[in-house]
């Protein structure tokens, strides 16, 4: 055992192997080879991944006081860790990575019955908060519609793509993968399959449908390079990449003046929050969305709120 973990050399320098051989005895070396093993073997993990968590490992192990072997670990010691880490002035995120990689080692470590109980099975996660995504205004998002030049075959492609992004709010995944049958324009709907494979219908707006009438009947064909059936092509007639499309966003919000660095997930941001700043019903955004919990469409009332803080703020004159 232990070959697997070698190999993929995850210990880079003999002063970091002395590192480790003086916080763990020979015996917990074994184990964290063996654990690193399973982990890039049976569970196909990267070498970063693997070496992270054995890293977290190895630093839960050098602030206990008493220094008991990983075996013998017990809940109380987890919990003094995690706990001696917030006091540290360590962040909630880094505590709950490192209790993750703890989880993943104990685990094993029953898997392989070399262990009846697992002492973080108890141990609750630190609570992280939810970072308020970036949104663009409503101002802002015209701008960024009317930065493509629709004199181009490009640009129409371009301008097609950002309206129904915004207008249906799409995962950039879901709208690269677009297939022309799953666009009926003429019923203004739109058919797609998000996370889990799950099909959901969708709205199309009007100004939405004039784009792709417009990119359908003039820049398509010129962009083809034989039969394909996906919606939105590159200028080579293959189907438009993450990159790609993340490359056009970025330089159509520098023409447009904006100063966030842009995304495709923003927009479906923006397309959430907007809708919920013009009073839509939150469970019918959860549905728009795609989202499978209500919890996660509830970020965007948080948003909501936060702007209307912002804007009292700025122009109450008690504000």
């Amino acid at each position: 055992m232990g070959k697997a973990y070698a190999n993929a050399k995850l210990n880079t320098s003999r002063n970091h192997n002395k590192k480790i051989a003086s916080v763990l005895n020979s015996a917990d070396l074994n184990l964290l080879a063996r654990f690193a093993d399973s982990q890039l073997i049976e569970r196909g993990l990267s070498t970063h991944t693997i070496e992270a968590y054995n890293r977290d490992i190895r630093l839960f192990a050098s602030t206990l006081p008493h220094r008991p072997e990983l075996l013998s670990v017990k809940r109380e010691d987890v919990m003094q860790c995690l706990a001696q880490r917030v006091t540290d002035g360590s962040s909630a995120r880094s505590a709950a990575r490192l209790l993750s990689a703890l989880r993943r080692f104990y685990a094993w470590a029953v898997r392989e019955g070399l262990l009846s109980e697992d002492p973080t099975a108890l141990v609750r996660s630190p609570s992280i908060g939810r970072p308020l995504p970036k949104v663009l205004t409503e101002s802002e998002v015209r701008a960024l519609l009317d930065a493509p030049d629709t004199t181009t075959d490009v640009g129409q492609r371009d301008r097609a793509m950002l309206e129904l992004l915004y207008g249906c709010g799409l995962r950039v995944s879901e709208l690269i993968t677009l297939k022309v049958d799953q666009v009926r324009a003429a019923q203004g709907v739109m058919r797609v399959w998000g996370k889990g494979n799950k099909e959901r219908m969708l709205p199309m707006g009007d100004v939405a449908v004039h784009w792709i009438n417009i990119y359908l009947k003039e820049a398509r064909p010129s962009l083809m390079r034989g039969k394909t059936d996906v919606l939105f092509l590159s200028n080579r007639g293959s189907a438009m990449t993450r990159q790609a499309f993340w490359y056009r966003i970025r330089a159509h919000g520098v023409a447009a003046g904006i100063k966030t660095a842009l995304s495709p997930h923003i927009l479906r941001h923006a397309f959430a929050t907007h809708l919920v700043n013009n009073n839509a019903d939150l469970r019918v955004v959860q549905l728009l969305l795609g989202h499978s919990s209500l919890s996660t469409t509830q970020i965007y009332t948080h948003v909501a709120r936060e702007r209307l803080k912002a804007m009292h703020s700025t122009h109450h004159p008690r504000g």
